[in-house]
């Protein structure tokens, strides 16, 4: 019986022993990963970090564009005819593509997603938020009624941006926006508004408004500003053809 005793206590050193190692192990790969910060956000408030993170990346984005324009200083300083032709072409192309920012009269347009207090039975919990191709409608109304620049969240709209639902969010290049979600458009701000008004897209939203009062606001302005976009530029999936 003696016996027997000890080699459950050895047994027993043995597993506290490996626990111990695996803990270790844990606390290792835990500091590796974190890279010196807490894993965990501090308040685990999901807007909150989502608003930290746009945030973030807008600060990024704002340094990109004043790397942008010290490079654009400096090249300015070559000179030579067929370089200063290629600078005069680009520089043609810059407000156009969305490079360059802008401000005049415009249309603010405010989407917000139903209150909370709105709980109607038997309706899909999906159609009370406002989604990717709600935006989207809006967005394509504006460019049909002729607007010269769009901006959504704050961020310039060009031919390449990606407006994606992920969850209760949209995601805009790649950055996560929770609701309201505001569109700024500069341009006739009558020819804007009225194709607002005849889109099948953004009538069919109106509905959503009238029944489940999903929020919309149109504001008519004298002068919207328009920051320049800040994103990349490069086509990773194009090609020029002959």
């Amino acid at each position: 019986m003696a016996k027997a005793g000890r080699h459950e206590r050895q047994s027993w050193t043995t597993a506290v022993l490996a626990i111990c190692v695996l803990a270790g192990f844990s606390f290792v790969a835990a500091s590796i990963n974190s890279d010196g910060t807490d894993l965990r956000p501090a308040g685990g408030d999901v807007e909150s970090l989502l608003k930290e993170r746009s945030d973030r990346i807008a600060d990024r984005r704002g340094d990109a564009r004043d790397l942008r324009a010290a490079i654009d200083s400096l090249s300015s300083r070559v000179s030579g005819a067929a370089l200063d032709d290629y600078r005069d072409k680009v520089a043609e192309l810059q407000s156009p593509t969305g490079l360059t920012a802008l401000h005049g009269p415009g249309i603010r347009v405010t989407l917000t997603d139903a209150p909370r207090s709105v709980d109607p039975e038997d309706v899909d919990p999906n159609l009370l938020v406002v989604h990717q191709q709600d935006i989207q409608a809006f967005v394509n109304a504006l460019w049909v009624g002729g607007a010269e620049a769009i901006s959504l969240q704050g961020q310039r709209l060009i031919s390449t941006t990606g407006i994606k639902c992920v969850g209760n969010t949209v995601v805009l290049d790649g950055v996560p926006y929770s609701p309201p979600y505001v569109i700024e458009a500069i341009g006739d701000r009558t020819t804007m508004n009225d194709e607002i008004s005849r889109s099948p897209e953004t009538t069919t939203y109106r509905v959503y408004v009238q029944d489940y009062q999903l929020g919309l606001k149109i504001e008519t302005l004298d002068d919207i500003v328009l920051k320049a976009y800040g994103g990349p530029v490069s086509l990773s999936f194009a090609k020029a053809t002959s």
